[in-house]
């Protein structure tokens, strides 16, 4: 199991990243952890989730930080916000995990384990 590895972006302090991050360790997945406070992530990155589940998937409306921000009554458009999340990361919904060519937005251990039986029974690895 070894050989499956889980990339894990959040923060310290989110709940739900802490529980990705057990779910994978728990299972003998290894983990690479990326703190967006530390270092936000990469436009790239963030265009993998987008694709799959669209940019208003990734922007935590009911977060503090987009409150803050007086987001509410701004209007602005996903795209838009998701680009302005490169430099104000608290306003992505955590965390973002990828394993292999897999991802997945907040907290979903049904399809994380989804993705470790797949590996264990070596299907349905991305090309």
């Amino acid at each position: 199991m070894s050989a499956v590895q889980a990339q894990i972006f959040g923060f310290n302090d989110c709940q739900d990243t802490r529980k990705a991050q057990r779910f994978f360790k728990e299972r003998g997945v290894s983990v690479h952890f990326v703190d967006l406070n530390e270092r936000p992530a990469a436009r790239g990155e963030l265009r993998r989730f987008a694709e799959k589940f669209g940019a208003a998937a990734l922007i935590d409306r009911d977060g503090a930080r987009f409150k803050a921000l007086g987001l509410r009554v701004a209007g602005d458009s996903p795209e838009r916000l998701l680009e302005r999340a490169l430099t104000e990361p608290r306003l992505l919904r955590t965390p973002l995990v990828r394993c292999g060519g897999r991802v997945a937005v907040g907290h979903a251990p049904e399809t994380w384990q989804a993705w470790i039986d797949a590996a264990r029974q070596g299907v349905g690895k991305p090309a």
